[in-house]
C-alpha cells in the first residue's frame, strides 16, 4: 500500500521491521541519476533538494535510520543525510549544498535549518513520522506541525509507531489524506508484548540492586545487555559501579556530549562493551543484534515505556529475557503497568542477591559473586572505541574528552612548541638601563636630602588656599581644617 502511494498509519510491535516498512517505499519514490540512465525517469526529475523527509524523536534513532536507508539504497546510490542537534552545523550545511535525496532528522535542527533557508523542503514527495507518540511525549509536536506546514500539499505521508495516543491520531487526521490504518500482528502473538520475551519481575531493595545486577550479568548464555534507569544520575552511577566490578560498561544519557553518546553506542554495537546503561533516550528504535537481556534497574514510568524498553531484545524473530527490579516505593507503578499489559506479574517476589530463586529463574551459576572474575574480562572496554570530535554545540555538560573543536583544552594540545629562543628585552628609562639609573639615584641621594628643607618651604608657599564653603544662609563657613 505504501508503494502504491497511499497515506499509511503503520502500527506494529517493536522489532518487527517498521524502518524498512517505510524505508523501501520511500527509496522507490526518490529519483536518482541511476534511474535516468536506466530510462525509468526523465532528466528534469533530478534535483539536489531533498525528495523525502523522515522525522524522528531522538538523535540515536536518527543515526540508525540513516544507516539503514544508506544500506538499502546502496545499489542505486541514494544520498541520505542525518540532521540532528548536538554537533557542528558546517558538515550538515556542506552536505545539503552538495545535494541529498533523503533527509532524516530531529524536529529542532530541521526547523532551525529550514528557518535559515538552508534546508529546501519544497521538493518533498514523501514525509515519514517515525515514533510519533514519543515526539508527543517529548513536546515536539508543535515543531513537527511547523515543519509539515512548509511541505508541499501534494505528498505521501506515513506515520509509524508502536502505540497510537489520541493526539497522534488527531495529527494524522489534520495532515493526512484518507490514511489506511494498518496493525501488523502475528496470528499466534496475542497481547501487547512480544511472545519471544521471557519476562521476570523481582521486588528488590535499592541498596542491594547493584549486587543483584552484577550477579544477573553473569547468567549463563548472557550476550549484550541493556540496563535502563529513570534518571541521568542513576545511569552514570550504575555504569561507574559496574566498571569498578570488572564489567565492560558504557552509558548513554542526556548529560553526555553527543560524541560520548555515539562512542558508547558504537562500542556496544562492535562488542567492545557488552553492557549499556541508559535512560529512556535509547529505548526507542535502537536495533543492535545480539541483545539477550534487558534489565529495568528502575521501574519505567508507564506501560508504553516498558514496551519500548523490553523491545530492544527479541527482535527480528530472536528470543530474549526482560528483568524488572521493583523497589518498595515503585510497587504501585508496577501494578498499573502489569494491569495495562496483562502480564500476570502483579506481586513480584521479595528477592535479594543471595536468594536461590533468583539464581534458578535466570540460570545464574552457583557461587557467583558480585565481581566479574579476571579470567572473564575479555572485552576491550569503552576506551578502545575512538571518540569522534563532532564540533559539539551548546553549553551543556559534556562527556569526558567530548569537548568541541574550539575548546581551550584542544587548542592547548594542538599549539606547536617554540622553534626559537625568545628575544631578551632590556628595560630602560630615559634611554638608560634601569639598573644604571638606580645606581645614579643612590649617588645623588645625600644632595637631595640636603635640599629637602628648602624644597619643603617652597612647596608650602606654592600650596593653594583652601576654598571656603558657603552655607545656606550665605555666611562663609569655617575651613574644614578648623
Amino acid at each position: 500500500m505504501a508503494l502504491a502511494g497511499t497515506d499509511v498509519i503503520g502500527q506494529a510491535k517493536t522489532g518487527t521491521g517498521k524502518t524498512l516498512g517505510f524505508g523501501l517505499p520511500l527509496l522507490e519514490k526518490v529519483v536518482v541519476p541511476a534511474d535516468v540512465e536506466s530510462g525509468r525517469a526523465d532528466t528534469g526529475a533530478l534535483t539536489n533538494a531533498p525528495q523525502a523527509l523522515v522525522v524522528v524523536p531522538t538523535r540515536e534513532l536518527c543515526v540508525q535510520v540513516t544507516n539503514d536507508l544508506l544500506t538499502a539504497g546502496k545499489v542505486r546510490n541514494v544520498r541520505a543525510l542525518s540532521i540532528y542537534g548536538g554537533r557542528a552545523y558546517e558538515p550538515q550545511l556542506e552536505a545539503l549544498k552538495k545535494g541529498v535525496d533523503v533527509v532524516v532528522g530531529t524536529p529542532g535542527r530541521l526547523l532551525d535549518l529550514a528557518g535559515q533557508r538552508k534546508l529546501d523542503l519544497s521538493k518533498i514527495k514523501v514525509l515519514v513520522l517515525d515514533e510519533a507518540d514519543e515526539m508527543l511525549d517529548l513536546g515536539f509536536l508543535p515543531d513537527v506541525e511547523k515543519i509539515i506546514q512548509q511541505l508541499p500539499a501534494k505528498r505521501q505521508t506515513m506515520l509509524f509507531s508502536a502505540t497510537m495516543p489520541g493526539q497522534v491520531i488527531g495529527l494524522a487526521r489534520r495532515y493526512m489524506s484518507q490514511p489506511t490504518h494498518i496493525r501488523a500482528t502475528a496470528p499466534d502473538d496475542e497481547g501487547a508484548t512480544v511472545a519471544a520475551v521471557e519476562q521476570h519481575a523481582f521486588r528488590a531493595h535499592s541498596m542491594d540492586k547493584p549486587e543483584m545486577l552484577a550477579r544477573i550479568l553473569q547468567a549463563d548464555g548472557r550476550g549484550l545487555t541493556m540496563i535502563f534507569c529513570r534518571t541521568k544520575r542513576t545511569c552514570a552511577d550504575v555504569a561507574e559501579q559496574l566498571t569498578r566490578r570488572g564489567f565492560a560498561a558504557g552509558s548513554v544519557h542526556g548529560d553526555l556530549g553527543q560524541g560520548a553518546r555515539e562512542q558508547a553506542l558504537r562500542a556496544f554495537r562492535n562488542g567492545k562493551v557488552d553492557v549499556l546503561v541508559c535512560t529512556d533516550v535509547a529505548a526507542r528504535g535502537i536495533d543492535v543484534t545480539g541483545i539477550t537481556h534487558v534489565i529495568n534497574y528502575q521501574t519505567p514510568e508507564d506501560e508504553k515505556t516498558y514496551l519500548h524498553r523490553i523491545g530492544r531484545t527479541a527482535r527480528a524473530g530472536a528470543s530474549g529475557t526482560a528483568v524488572t527490579l521493583v523497589d518498595w516505593d515503585e510497587i504501585t507503578r508496577w501494578h498499573l503497568i502489569n494491569k495495562a499489559l496483562e502480564l500476570d506479574l502483579e506481586n513480584p517476589e521479595e528477592t535479594y542477591s543471595t536468594s536461590p530463586h533468583l539464581y534458578e529463574a535466570l540460570n545464574i551459576p552457583e557461587g557467583t559473586k558480585g565481581v566479574l572474575p579476571r579470567a572473564e574480562r575479555t572485552r576491550a572496554g569503552l576506551g578502545a572505541e575512538e571518540l569522534e570530535d563532532l564540533g559539539e554545540t551548546g553549553g551543556g555538560r559534556r562527556g569526558a574528552g567530548s569537548r568541541g573543536s574550539g575548546s581551550r583544552g584542544a587548542a592547548a594540545e594542538e599549539r606547536p612548541k617554540r622553534s626559537r629562543t625568545p628575544r631578551q628585552r632590556r628595560r630602560t628609562r630615559s634611554g638608560l638601563p634601569v639598573a644604571a639609573e638606580a645606581a645614579e639615584q643612590r649617588e645623588t641621594a645625600p644632595e637631595q636630602a640636603a635640599s629637602a628643607g628648602g624644597d619643603a618651604a617652597d612647596a608650602a608657599a606654592r600650596k593653594p588656599r583652601r576654598r571656603r564653603r558657603r552655607t545656606r544662609s550665605g555666611n562663609a563657613g569655617a575651613p574644614a581644617a578648623e
